[in-house]
């Protein structure tokens, strides 16, 4: 808790939630116990300072009914010396001011000021005395700070005509305006004032600014800038520069650390620009690029300052030190070091001398590392922020920066659609590093935005169109990395190019397995010089190197001849950590399982394109078959089926029992009910039966029995079942039931089903396989849904949302919360479904997935309707199609989805006929590729479009058909318990569902050829 007494008294939380306080009373008894935080205050103490001579008859009894008000909203205790206010003095602005003026820090001091001291509280007799002092310690901290401009002490004087030394102060920056008259105006009100009111004579202190005002002597001067010159806007860094300019104001050295290119010296530049010392002339750079010799620092520093000496070279370092301590020394000075890698040492020894020497200086350093010296603050620069799927690409400073670099290069050039992927892609393949950025925009004077994208893989003979007045190693992206390289020993060297082969960074285990036994310290000291980066994932230390370094380091790599030997022992750590980790997808350690995978994606990628590429055919498989289900957990299903694909291109190289399983997976991720085909599906699932595949793989277990069943081979899908079921594998078994459910689904058996559900939710749930739970959920919310019981369906989805958060699959999540806003929708509660529809949008430009984006869209559309928004309706199904037309990834169920979209809205417009036409489109393609499930719920929808013609006789035939269809009709749908409810359930029809299909085929008017 934090209590405000500059201005009208106030008190927050620590969250910084306001606490409302109470009548004016309380408020004075809060400010008068605050003064003496974390000390009693004796009763007749408080009574006096809040009654003065007045008090109330039972003055002890009115106290305590104030503390009991105030102990509602703070914590007052009453204790053998009377009551006390449990906070920090810290916690108290009063203390805090005169702490930090006390410090010399009068600019953090005065901003804690509101207004007048205790503005709201000066009935009470305490308040007048105290806030009198604290008004005289606050004009005090004004006086010294020196620095307002005319307008603010012109106030401050009126308000205080008396004070000789804002009166001065006053003089002074009228003077620096070239407004020497009005200066003597004041001078003159002031001395009239003294002597009718005082009968004195100003201060010699005043008379004097009084006469350098008449000489002449305190007019305009030019500020010195010696700062190099700032010819480009300053883009993408306002955060790191608000952050420095503080660290300044804590800190006498700070040091900007990080790689070549980040943007250090103009960062520096930047920071000194803005400082309040810069206005004064009291801010100096010296650039220690061009310097070799450690001998030659203080000369470098003195050429900033335009001295320069000479004399015996054995006196030049100490004789340099005094000259420079001398001129900083004059008052308060900030000095700008600049490179100080390649010097580090003799820079931490300069900077140490000259901090002890010039206790009035600050130093801001910008280096590769740490100057590692007492007293030091570090603030890293890494990359500016870059854009990682989402749509708002525009506020990322990568994106700004480069921008605002390629506007000035070529005229006209924008982020538009033509252009934003591109834009992306440079942007994050240059990992954000501002000199790249300015490379690569420097490029467009000569080639299009697409052409550089073309040629990032070339990117040390792309970027090399710097500015012929930068530094030699400013000017091309090769001569930044070198610059860096060369300050490394042998040992960095071979630990840096070796480290190339870790795309995605690693820990220290892998480090070593792969590169370098016990790299620790050698590591540390990459990291120390900015060659090397660290990030923690769970407490645990990964190291990477930014992507332009990589390739750098690859060069060395492929030139040391090590290159293949590396690869060699990179390729089989990622076996063996994919052997140890892939089946405890499948247990409770799931979640342990699916960190490590993130973390270790891009390089057990790596590992297996180059396997894939190299014809090392056991590595790859080994590598694949690591990682195969966690892609399909997670949803990564574009990676997983590419990857299937490269390795059944190796053809008869796979042993036969490898070729089996992912042949058999590949027709899984391919399949579509009706579409798959038969016999090449039995073939397949007999070649991972005879190979034995099935003993070695448990994800067959789920996999044969429903390529057999979407194959329409029932009776396969039950020998699979059976076979899984009879597994030693808890998870195996769980997968036959869940497999099983959809079998039974099919033959009409509803209820059995279920209890297969249930008996695979809870097997699922035993093992503590989330993914396996939350499939489960979904396949049974449906099922409930059905019922008419939407309440109980939502709470299954919302329990399968949570799974599948925790899981952190995006597929799932996404899905799921698709279906629990449909299903609020289906309940009437249309606010409810926009949240949901809010929430999963938001969470699909979070993560920046186009395909998952696209099939919200027409969960959104679906929601619109149900909620009668039929011209947003329009519009979200005009944005669908245009989007998943242009997208490959939804086939088929594009024109059907459209179908059963513009089907609704035809009845809601009451064009039948037309709602008629599109219904037959959803009907031919649901009952070609033979989906039971969709098929009955585009026969309710045939239903609804006849019911709307006035065909009733023909609703109720087509309800008949969608019950044989489904086992049931979906009374969880509003529209289909209003059609039963107008014309009853229909009668149940003993035919068989190919015969439904048949008839449901007739009813809207399609040949059954």
């Amino acid at each position: 808790m934090r209590v405000a007494l500059l201005g009208p008294t106030a008190v927050e939380a620590d969250d910084g939630t306001p606490v409302d306080i109470g009548g004016a009373r309380v408020r004075m008894l809060l400010a008068r116990l605050a003064l003496d935080p974390g000390r009693p205050v004796p009763t007749t103490t408080l009574i006096d300072d809040l009654w003065g001579e007045q008090p109330p008859a039972d003055a002890g009894n009115a106290l305590q009914s104030l503390v009991s008000r105030l102990r509602k909203v703070c914590p007052v205790a009453l204790e053998p010396g009377g009551y006390r206010l449990g906070v920090a003095t810290e916690d108290v602005d009063v203390f805090r001011f005169e702490r930090l003026r006390a410090a010399g820090r009068l600019d953090e001091a005065l901003a804690l000021w509101r207004g007048e001291a205790l503005a709201d509280v000066r009935e009470a007799p305490f308040a007048g005395p105290t806030a009198a002092r604290l008004e005289e310690a606050r004009l005090s901290a004004e006086e010294d700070r020196g620095e307002l401009d005319v307008a603010a002490l012109t106030a401050l004087h009126e308000k205080h005509p008396l004070r000789e030394r804002l009166a001065g102060l006053l003089m002074r920056a009228l003077c620096a305006q070239g407004r020497q008259s009005d200066a003597l105006q004041v001078y003159a009100g002031v001395r009239g004032r003294l002597a009718d009111e005082l009968g004195v004579d100003p201060s010699q202190e005043l008379q004097d600014v009084h006469l350098a005002a008449l000489r002449g002597e305190l007019g305009p001067r030019p500020v010195a800038d010696r700062l190099p010159v700032r010819l480009t806007s300053f883009v993408g860094r306002d955060e790191e520069l608000a952050e420095i300019t503080g660290m300044l104001g804590q800190a006498r050295l700070v040091t900007l650390v990080g790689p070549g290119g980040a943007g250090k010296t103009r960062l520096a530049t930047e920071v000194a620009a803005r400082h309040p010392l810069h206005g004064k002339g009291r801010v100096w750079f010296a650039a220690l690029a061009g310097i070799r010799a450690a001998e030659d620092l203080a000369g470098a520093v003195l050429s900033a300052f335009e001295l320069s000496f000479g004399g015996d070279p054995l006196r030049r370092a100490s004789e340099g030190m005094n000259r420079i301590a001398e001129v900083l020394g004059a008052g308060e000075s900030l000095l700008v070091l600049d490179n100080c890698e390649h010097l580090i040492g003799a820079a931490a020894e300069f900077t140490t001398e000259l901090l002890r020497r010039v206790p009035n200086l600050r130093v801001l350093a910008t280096s590769r590392e740490p100057l590692a010296i007492d007293g030091e603050s570090l603030c890293p620069i890494g990359p500016l922020a870059v854009p990682n799927g989402q749509a708002d690409v525009g506020r990322f400073g990568a994106v700004r920066l480069f921008l605002d670099r390629a506007s000035a290069v070529k005229p006209g050039f924008v982020l538009d659609e033509s252009t934003v992927d591109d834009v992306k892609l440079i942007c994050r393949r240059l990992d954000g590093m501002p000199l790249a950025l300015e490379l690569a925009a420097a490029r467009l004077r000569s080639m299009t935005v697409r052409q550089i994208t073309q040629r990032l893989d070339d990117r040390f003979r792309l970027l090399t169109s710097g500015s012929r007045t930068a530094l030699p190693r400013q000017r091309t992206l090769r001569a930044v990395v070198e610059w860096s390289w060369d300050l490394l020993t042998e040992e960095e060297l071979r630990l840096a190019r070796r480290l190339a082969v870790f795309p995605a960074g690693a820990d220290l285990a892998a480090i070593e397995a792969v590169c370098l036994p016990d790299a620790f310290y050698v590591l540390t000291s990459l990291v120390e010089k900015s060659i090397v980066d660290t990030v923690e994932i769970d407490g645990e230390q990964r190291y990477r190197m930014l992507e332009t370094i990589r390739v750098y380091a690859d060069e060395q790599l492929e030139a040391s001849g090590e290159k293949r030997e590396v690869v060699g022992r990179f390729r089989r750590y990622y076996r063996e950590l994919t052997e140890r980790w892939e089946p405890l997808t499948r247990t409770a350690r799931q979640l342990e399982a699916i960190n490590v995978y993130e973390a270790e994606q891009d390089n057990v990628v790596a590992a297996l394109r180059g396997a894939i590429d190299d014809r090392e055919v056991e590595l790859a498989a080994d590598l694949l078959g690591g990682t195969f289900w966690y892609w399909l957990v997670k949803g990564d299903n574009d990676r997983a089926e590419m990857s299937v694909r490269d390795l059944l291109a190796l053809g008869d190289l796979l042993p036969p029992d490898r070729f089996a399983t992912f042949r058999a997976m590949q027709l899984i991720m391919a399949a579509v009910p009706g579409v798959t085909d038969a016999q090449e599906a039995a073939a397949v699932i007999e070649s991972c039966v005879n190979s034995g595949a099935v003993q070695k793989y448990p994800s067959l277990a789920i996999a044969l029995p429903m390529l057999a069943f979407l194959s329409q081979n029932t009776e396969l899908a039950r020998r699979e079942v059976r076979r899984a079921s009879a597994s030693e594998d808890p998870w195996a078994r769980a997968g036959a039931e869940w497999a099983h459910s959809f079998i039974l689904v099919d033959e009409g058996d509803l209820e059995g089903a279920e209890r297969a559900r249930d008996r695979a939710y809870d097997q699922f749930t035993a093992i503590g396989d989330r993914w396996g739970s939350a499939m489960t959920l979904g396949m049974k919310a449906a099922f409930v849904s059905h019922t008419g019981d939407n309440q109980a369906a939502i709470d299954l989805y919302q329990r399968g949302l949570a799974v599948a958060t925790e899981l952190r699959s995006q597929d799932d999540a996404v899905q799921q919360r698709w279906r629990l806003a449909v299903e609020y929708a289906r309940m009437g509660d249309h606010a409810a479904a926009a949240r949901e529809v809010a929430a999963a949008e938001q969470f699909v430009r979070d993560v920046g997935n186009d395909q998952l984006s696209t099939m919200l869209g027409y969960a959104k559309a679906e929601v619109v309707l149900r909620a009668g928004g039929l011209e947003e309706a329009r519009a979200l199904r005009a944005s669908f199609e245009q989007r998943a037309t242009a997208s490959s990834a939804l086939g088929s169920f594009v024109a059907e989805w459209i179908a059963m979209l513009d089907t609704r809205i035809a009845i809601a417009d009451g064009r039948l006929d037309e709602a008629d036409a599109c219904v037959a489109v959803a009907v031919r393609t649901t009952s070609d590729r033979g989906d039971m499930p969709d098929l009955a719920s585009v026969a309710e929808l045939l239903a609804l479009v006849r019911h709307a013609q006035g065909r009733d006789d023909a609703t109720v035939r087509v309800l008949a058909l969608a019950q044989v269809i489904r086992g049931r009709l979906d009374m969880g749908d509003p529209d289909v318990r209003r059609l039963v409810a107008e014309l009853g359930e229909p009668q149940p029809l003993t035919i068989t569902k190919a015969e439904a299909l048949r008839r449901v085929r007739d009813e809207a008017g399609l040949s059954t050829g």
